[in-house]
């Protein structure tokens, strides 16, 4: 009976204790103990972050609209990750205006100047000039970078909204501030958008010690259907003779996971493992070639410093399994993937959500792939020097006996 009234006492002594701490104000009024039980650090936190925000607001010696505040906040959070997590340069925010941008360029009918780009500290750098488009008959090359557009510069911008920028309605104009290494000078180039074909591959025959060789260019996004492109390229080249077969992955910046998995099953055996991903949200996942893969034979694969994410997934699968020698510079080393997440502000997260790892369980993240052959081109000079290696060494392979194709 004693211990029943203990219970109730100390029962009712919380219920006031509590009906105190809300009738009589904030819980910073409390003792030291007891405000430690009932306010964590993190609520503490976020009451400075608030308290902080209002100051800025009322007392700044300039006005400071609320939403210039809160996409300060959000940005100042997508930093602080980059910061403390290196090797994610991807989590990043856009604010209302760019989420608007963005979404424009990705779901209306929209063209563009007929330019591959990949991000670097200045901007954007041109890694293919379409031919025939606005920008090749512009006198824009490969290497040169683009600074600004439309007179405002975009160096430290997301790629996306820098290629959002660029991109229009067909047939309006944009400005682009375009400079060209190791000149240090901008000049000024208008362009009038039009509708761009970007191939998704371009296959050719070549020779290297008299061997007939495929070469198949493969620069643009792995987007939907990337995978059959690429098996009827290669099918094509076989056909035509080619013992061997190169693929060029230079300046290729990825796309969807689903494409990566399917290109490399034209290339792996069934059951093969292709990539794992592994995700606090998702878990840890193994995905494994189809099956159905062309004949096997010598195989290079090329790659830059702006080979990335997909590419780097589908370079890494034809390596881990002998299908492939890698000849070029260091990949890219996205070893991240995104999940965009839109905000009711307006803006929008690119939050990174998970990891990639090879078939060996090695992340891409920050190293990238280790060429098995070093081999750069120099973008001063008419010839393409890591092409040509590339076709040596497969031609090299093909002469050493290995251009039969093996039995399925």
């Amino acid at each position: 009976m004693r211990a029943l009234s203990t219970a109730a006492l100390a029962a009712g002594l919380v219920v006031l204790l509590c009906a105190g701490i809300w009738l009589g104000g904030h819980p910073d009024h409390l003792p030291a103990p007891v405000r430690d039980l009932f306010v964590s650090k993190s609520v503490r936190l976020s009451r400075a972050s608030i308290d902080a925000s209002s100051e800025i607001r009322d007392s700044y010696y300039r006005p400071v609209p609320n939403s210039q505040l809160q996409n300060g906040s959000i940005a100042g959070m997508t930093e602080s990750l980059r910061r403390r997590f290196k090797a994610d340069r991807y989590t990043q925010y856009l604010d209302p205006e760019q989420t608007r941008l963005f979404d424009e360029q990705t779901s209306g009918r929209f063209a563009g100047v007929g330019l591959s780009v990949a991000e670097v500290k200045g901007g954007l750098q041109a890694i293919e000039v379409f031919q025939g488009s606005p920008a090749a008959k512009a006198g824009i090359k490969p290497g040169d970078l683009v600074v600004s557009v439309n007179d405002k510069s975009i160096a430290g911008q997301p790629i996306n909204v820098s290629v959002a920028q660029i991109k229009g309605r067909p047939g309006t104009r944009v400005t682009l501030g375009v400079r060209r290494p190791p000149a240090r000078s901008t000049r000024s180039i208008t362009l009038q958008r039009a509708e761009i074909t970007e191939p998704l591959v371009e296959p050719s025959l070549r020779k290297a010690g008299g061997e007939k060789l495929g070469y198949v260019r493969f620069a643009t996004q792995f987007s939907e259907g990337a995978h059959a492109a690429l098996r009827h390229a290669v099918a094509k080249l076989e056909r035509r003779g080619a013992r061997g077969i190169l693929l060029d992955l230079r300046g290729n910046p990825g796309g969807l996971l689903p494409e990566a998995v399917l290109t490399a099953s034209d290339f792996l055996p069934k059951g093969a493992t292709v990539v794992i991903t592994d995700s606090r949200t998702e878990g840890r996942h193994l995905y494994r070639a189809y099956g159905d893969p062309l004949p096997r034979r010598p195989m290079v694969v090329l790659i830059d410093r702006f080979t990335a994410s997909a590419a780097e997934i589908l370079a890494s699968a034809l390596a881990d399994h002998g299908l492939a020698t890698i000849v070029g510079t260091r990949s890219f080393g996205k070893g991240f993937f995104q999940s965009f997440i839109h905000l009711p502000n307006g803006g929008a997260l690119d939050l990174s959500v998970g990891r990639f790892f090879t078939a060996d369980g090695v992340s891409l993240a920050p190293k990238g792939i280790q060429p098995d052959v070093y081999a750069k081109d120099h973008p001063q000079t008419a010839a393409d020097e890591a092409l040509r290696r590339g076709l040596a060494v497969l031609g090299g392979e093909v002469r050493s006996g290995q251009g039969q194709p093996s039995q399925r």
